[in-house]
């Protein structure tokens, strides 16, 4: 068994898995203050309320996008939990290329992204993270990313919105039933999420008509508000909300593989 950490701005995405097999999942605050004891204790309670002896642990994979964070879990899971851990990042020896300017700023989430994408469909892929910001990912069959496109998160438009407008109320991102709004909140609900909806509908369709070669990517979402997406937008062929978390898992089986 390992852990696969996927540590996000706002959230870390926690995956026990077996093999293959994601047993158990859970979702935490990202937290840069936490001590690595904090951390630790954290973890064996998570593994406790799953039935899981830590001493079954393998090893451990993160891939972050908050430094702060990176070096206190992984003393974690090696003190606490006993788990030898592999930190994912842009030099880390990956069976896919980063076709771009800066390969080494290429966020963890979205190396693996294009990792679990090129080795589970195998073929050209769009994924759409929906996180702190929502990001495009650009994948070919082969594993190379291509680049793609950043833009804010549903709930960073939202929380923005709230903060710069003294009259708005804070509102939870459900899609209302009707997009004309006879209340507040929901003109507030109708202008965050399906504006969201046409912007990711819109983004996927420009990055298609620019796609090298004549094959049509498949689009791919992920991340913790792609279920809730999945019948807002035309342009998902699929939802996996656990993607990154496997490539974390594949990336963690290369990386510790015995060399020949």
């Amino acid at each position: 068994m390992i852990l696969a950490f996927d540590v996000g701005n706002t959230e870390t995405t926690i995956g026990l898995f077996d093999g293959a097999e994601l047993r158990a999942n859970w979702r935490v605050t990202t937290n840069a203050a936490r001590t690595d004891d904090e951390v630790g204790l954290m973890l064996r309670a998570l593994l406790e309320s799953a039935g899981v002896d830590r001493l079954r642990l393998k090893g451990a994979a993160i891939a972050s996008v908050v430094p702060a964070v990176t070096g206190p879990l992984a003393d974690a899971c090696i003190r606490w939990l006993g788990a030898p851990t592999t930190v994912i990042d842009g030099g880390s020896s990956l069976p896919i290329t980063l076709q771009v300017d800066e390969p080494r700023t290429v966020g963890a989430d979205r190396i693996v992204n294009t990792l679990a994408a090129s080795r589970l469909y195998r073929e050209d892929a769009i994924v759409v993270d929906l996180g702190t910001a929502t990001t495009f990912d650009c994948i070919t069959a082969t594993g190379v990313f291509l680049g793609g496109v950043i833009m804010p998160g549903v709930r960073t438009s939202a929380d923005t919105l709230i903060r710069r407008t003294s009259k708005l109320p804070a509102t939870d991102l459900v899609a209302p039933a009707r997009t004309i709004g006879t209340r507040t909140e929901d003109c507030i609900r109708a202008g965050v999420i399906f504006g969201a909806a046409d912007a990711i509908d819109g983004i996927v369709a420009r990055i298609r008509a620019e796609w090298p070669g004549s094959s049509r990517p498949i689009c791919v979402a992920t991340g913790g508000l792609a279920e809730q997406f999945r019948p807002l937008c035309r342009s998902f062929d699929r939802v996996e909300p656990s993607l990154t978390l496997q490539g974390i898992r594949l990336a963690h089986e290369h990386l510790v593989r015995p060399s020949p």
